[in-house]
């Protein structure tokens, strides 16, 4: 069981909600602390305090009054209104992730909700009811109002949900387990859509994915290092504590350990004197992306913890502050820095690659090909890591760079966080792939070489890429071996 309180949410945590079938709770402790702030919002509503997004109108609009009768209607409408995103659906466990993210921030109890929302984003997640969310539509701040609105949707018994494998809307589901729909009260609209939920969800799969395929490409490197007879001296130890970074010192020590007693390996001079980049840097720049994951972890925890509603509600309401904890900007920034590091590995990787397939390169057969000519063997799979290569480049470009007023200018600089983060995915999912490709092309040329001299632990991680892929023999469709090891690679842990 996970226990939320707003506070401790970690990694690990999400883990765990990804991987299995975990129960989440709220602490006791936390919802007398939201409930006491509830008790603000009524007296500040029964009081006739002005304050926004309780009696106000949203945005350029926050000067115009709403009256007291009226206030539950103002909840309502901000989410049917909001809810205008557009493109594919978010993946399910997106928003899964995002339903505990928005239950988490709420514990912290600043935002004046009632007990009865939390628990219900809690239902959902222990029952996986998984709102339909477009892809589209968030700037980043006010927080991802667009896709947090269809999530909040659900929750009135409005918008779409994936529940047991079938698509339903929102009525459906509450007659089907004969609960009724919440009807939202003062400020809880805003609460609910106030936030970096989806920017923060979309980025924290992102990097769990990411952790795990940093692991498989220094084990897929290793392999790389014997199809090509590597020279094992480039990664002595002596050499990157020279240089001092910890996290390279690390990925040469993971090399050294994963060919230790390799008969493929030379020592320099042997063949050659030095390798090319692409081998003899692997510690340089599979560290550096291992440095960028660490920062990545940090902010991403530090916002999975974080009250970004507005306003926020202080002393059981002595204080009720105007601020702007939804601008995006600190994962806006991660979600950039994520993607350029892993497009990186992308890189060094496809430039791995084209050395195993190229033969003005190597000694191997050309494009590792069982009859070169007749057949053309690995040739387009290059082709195809490079074209992925591309697509990251273009998909790196820093989303957060930009910006564009909106709400009439009141909100006049914004984060872009949500699409930085999309991006970022998308180029893991790339990524994924052209390490697929080079374990086709490893295993390729280790196999070549004589498997019966690998590593032991490189023997053991070819037998088992053996298993989804098997050797090429002849020309085939290989579109479906890379799919094949790239699924493989995506649930394989390191």
């Amino acid at each position: 069981m996970i226990l939320l309180n707003g506070s401790n949410l970690k990694m690990e945590d999400l883990k765990k909600i990804v991987d299995g079938d975990v129960e989440v709770k709220a602490c006791p402790e936390a919802m007398e602390k939201v409930a006491s702030t509830r008790d603000a919002v009524e007296a500040i509503v029964h009081n006739g305090q002005i304050i926004y997004g309780v009696n106000t109108g949203f945005g350029k609009l926050s000067d115009v009054k709403v009256n007291k009768e009226d206030v539950e209607t103002l909840q309502h409408n901000l989410i049917y209104s909001h809810a205008c995103g557009v493109g594919d659906a978010l993946p399910e466990m997106v928003s899964r992730i995002m339903l505990v993210l928005r239950a988490n921030t709420l514990l912290k109890g600043y935002s004046g909700v009632r007990n009865a929302l939390i628990e219900r984003l809690l239902y959902f997640v222990n029952h996986h009811i998984h709102p339909v969310i477009p892809s589209q539509g968030s700037l980043g701040a006010s927080g991802d109002l667009a896709p947090l609105a269809h999530l909040s949707l659900v929750l009135v018994g409005r918008g779409q949900v994936i529940y047991k494998g079938a698509k339903m809307t929102g009525e459906e589901l509450h007659r089907q387990l004969n609960i009724e729909p919440l009807s939202l009260k003062a400020k809880e609209g805003l609460a609910l859509i106030n936030g970096t939920q989806a920017m923060t969800a979309i980025g924290a799969l992102a990097y769990i994915e990411s952790e795990n395929l940093a692991g498989a490409g220094d084990f897929i490197a290793s392999l790389t290092i014997e199809g090509l007879r590597g020279i094992i001296d480039a990664f002595d130890e002596d050499i990157h504590i020279a240089r001092g970074h910890k996290e390279q010192i690390e990925v040469a020590k993971t090399i050294r350990n994963y060919l230790e007693e390799s008969q493929l390996t030379t020592r320099q001079g042997e063949i050659r004197v030095q390798d090319a980049y692409s081998l003899r840097c692997i510690p340089q720049v599979h560290g550096a992306t291992r440095q960028t994951l660490a920062y990545v972890k940090e902010k991403l925890e530090v916002e999975m913890n974080a009250a970004t509603d507005n306003p926020l509600i202080f002393e059981n309401g002595k204080k009720v502050l105007s601020g702007g904890n939804f601008h995006g900007q600190p994962i806006a920034l991660a979600m950039d820095y994520l993607g350029i590091a892993m497009a990186e590995l992308a890189n060094i990787s496809e430039r791995r690659v084209e050395r195993l397939v190229n033969p003005q390169l190597n000694d191997l057969p050309p494009f590792l090909s069982a009859k070169p000519g007749l057949e053309s063997g690995a040739m387009i799979m290059q082709y195809v890591a490079a074209s992925l290569v591309s697509e990251n480049k273009t998909l790196a470009h820093p989303a957060s760079v930009d910006s564009i007023p909106s709400s009439a200018n009141q909100e006049d600089h914004v984060s872009m966080g949500t699409i930085g983060a999309r991006h970022t995915a998308q180029i893991i999912a790339n990524t994924r792939k052209v390490y697929a490709i080079e374990f086709i092309c490893a295993m390729q040329a280790c196999e070549y070489r004589g498997t019966d001299k690998m590593a032991l632990k490189t023997a053991e991680l070819f037998r088992k890429g053996r298993e989804i892929v098997p050797s090429i023999t002849e020309d085939r469709v290989f579109s479906t071996d890379i799919e094949k090891m790239s699924n493989w690679l995506k649930q394989m842990s390191i």
